[in-house]
């Protein structure tokens, strides 16, 4: 099995390919692609797509792994990596192929063992892990190559990797049509909130 692991960006998009054969991982591919600040950002996008579809022309991967967007930057680099794993999910659909994601942290708990492991730590097992010469640069490829050995390691036959329902966001949301407690709690809240407030104005 081939995975495309992406480590999303407008200016520097990193990517990793992987292959699982039985219980092994080798490293097929891996680098950065740089956009200059000349280009617009449609022009950007542009790029991170091409290279995408080129790279699943090239490879193709049975799966393509993204980073999870979160929020924990600033706003304007998780608008940028918002914008670039758009693209990549656009890619991954155009060609029926299924998307997995994972924090950063799931991330370097898998591959280093712990979810605070830096990015060194990270590129040393992954040395180690894909039998490199050396442990792989710059930090984008690495972590796209850290994001596909995540996949080919998780990946169950038949297993669908959900979020939570209400995170829109996510690739694959929670299934079911029923209520979680929580969307219950939330409603429920609303609900008092409202009718205390028609009692005030009463």
């Amino acid at each position: 099995m081939i995975v495309l692991g992406i480590d999303p960006g407008t200016a520097a998009l990193g990517y990793g390919i992987v292959e699982r054969n039985g219980g092994g991982l080798r490293a097929v591919d891996f680098g950065v692609l740089k956009t200059t600040p000349e280009l617009s950002l449609p022009e950007r996008l542009l790029a991170v797509h091409t290279l995408v579809t080129d790279l699943i022309d090239l490879h193709a991967p049975a799966l393509v792994g993204v980073e999870r967007l979160f929020f924990s930057r600033n706003a304007q680099t998780a608008f940028a990596v918002g914008q670039a794993r758009g693209v990549v999910l656009l890619a991954a659909a155009q060609h029926g192929i299924p998307v997995r994601e994972a924090t950063p942290n799931e991330i370097k708990n898998a591959v280093a063992g712990y979810g605070s492991a830096d990015k060194e730590q990270v590129q040393r097992m992954l040395q180690v892990l894909l039998s490199l010469d050396s442990p792989p640069t710059p930090d984008d490829a690495a972590d796209a190559l850290a994001m596909a050995v995540w996949v080919a390691h998780r990946e169950r036959p038949g297993e669908r990797l959900n979020s939570g329902r209400l995170d829109r966001a996510a690739v694959a949301p929670l299934d079911g049509g029923g209520e979680s407690r929580y969307e219950k709690a939330v409603r429920d809240a609303l609900k008092r909130e409202r009718l205390a407030a028609r009692s005030r104005a009463d």
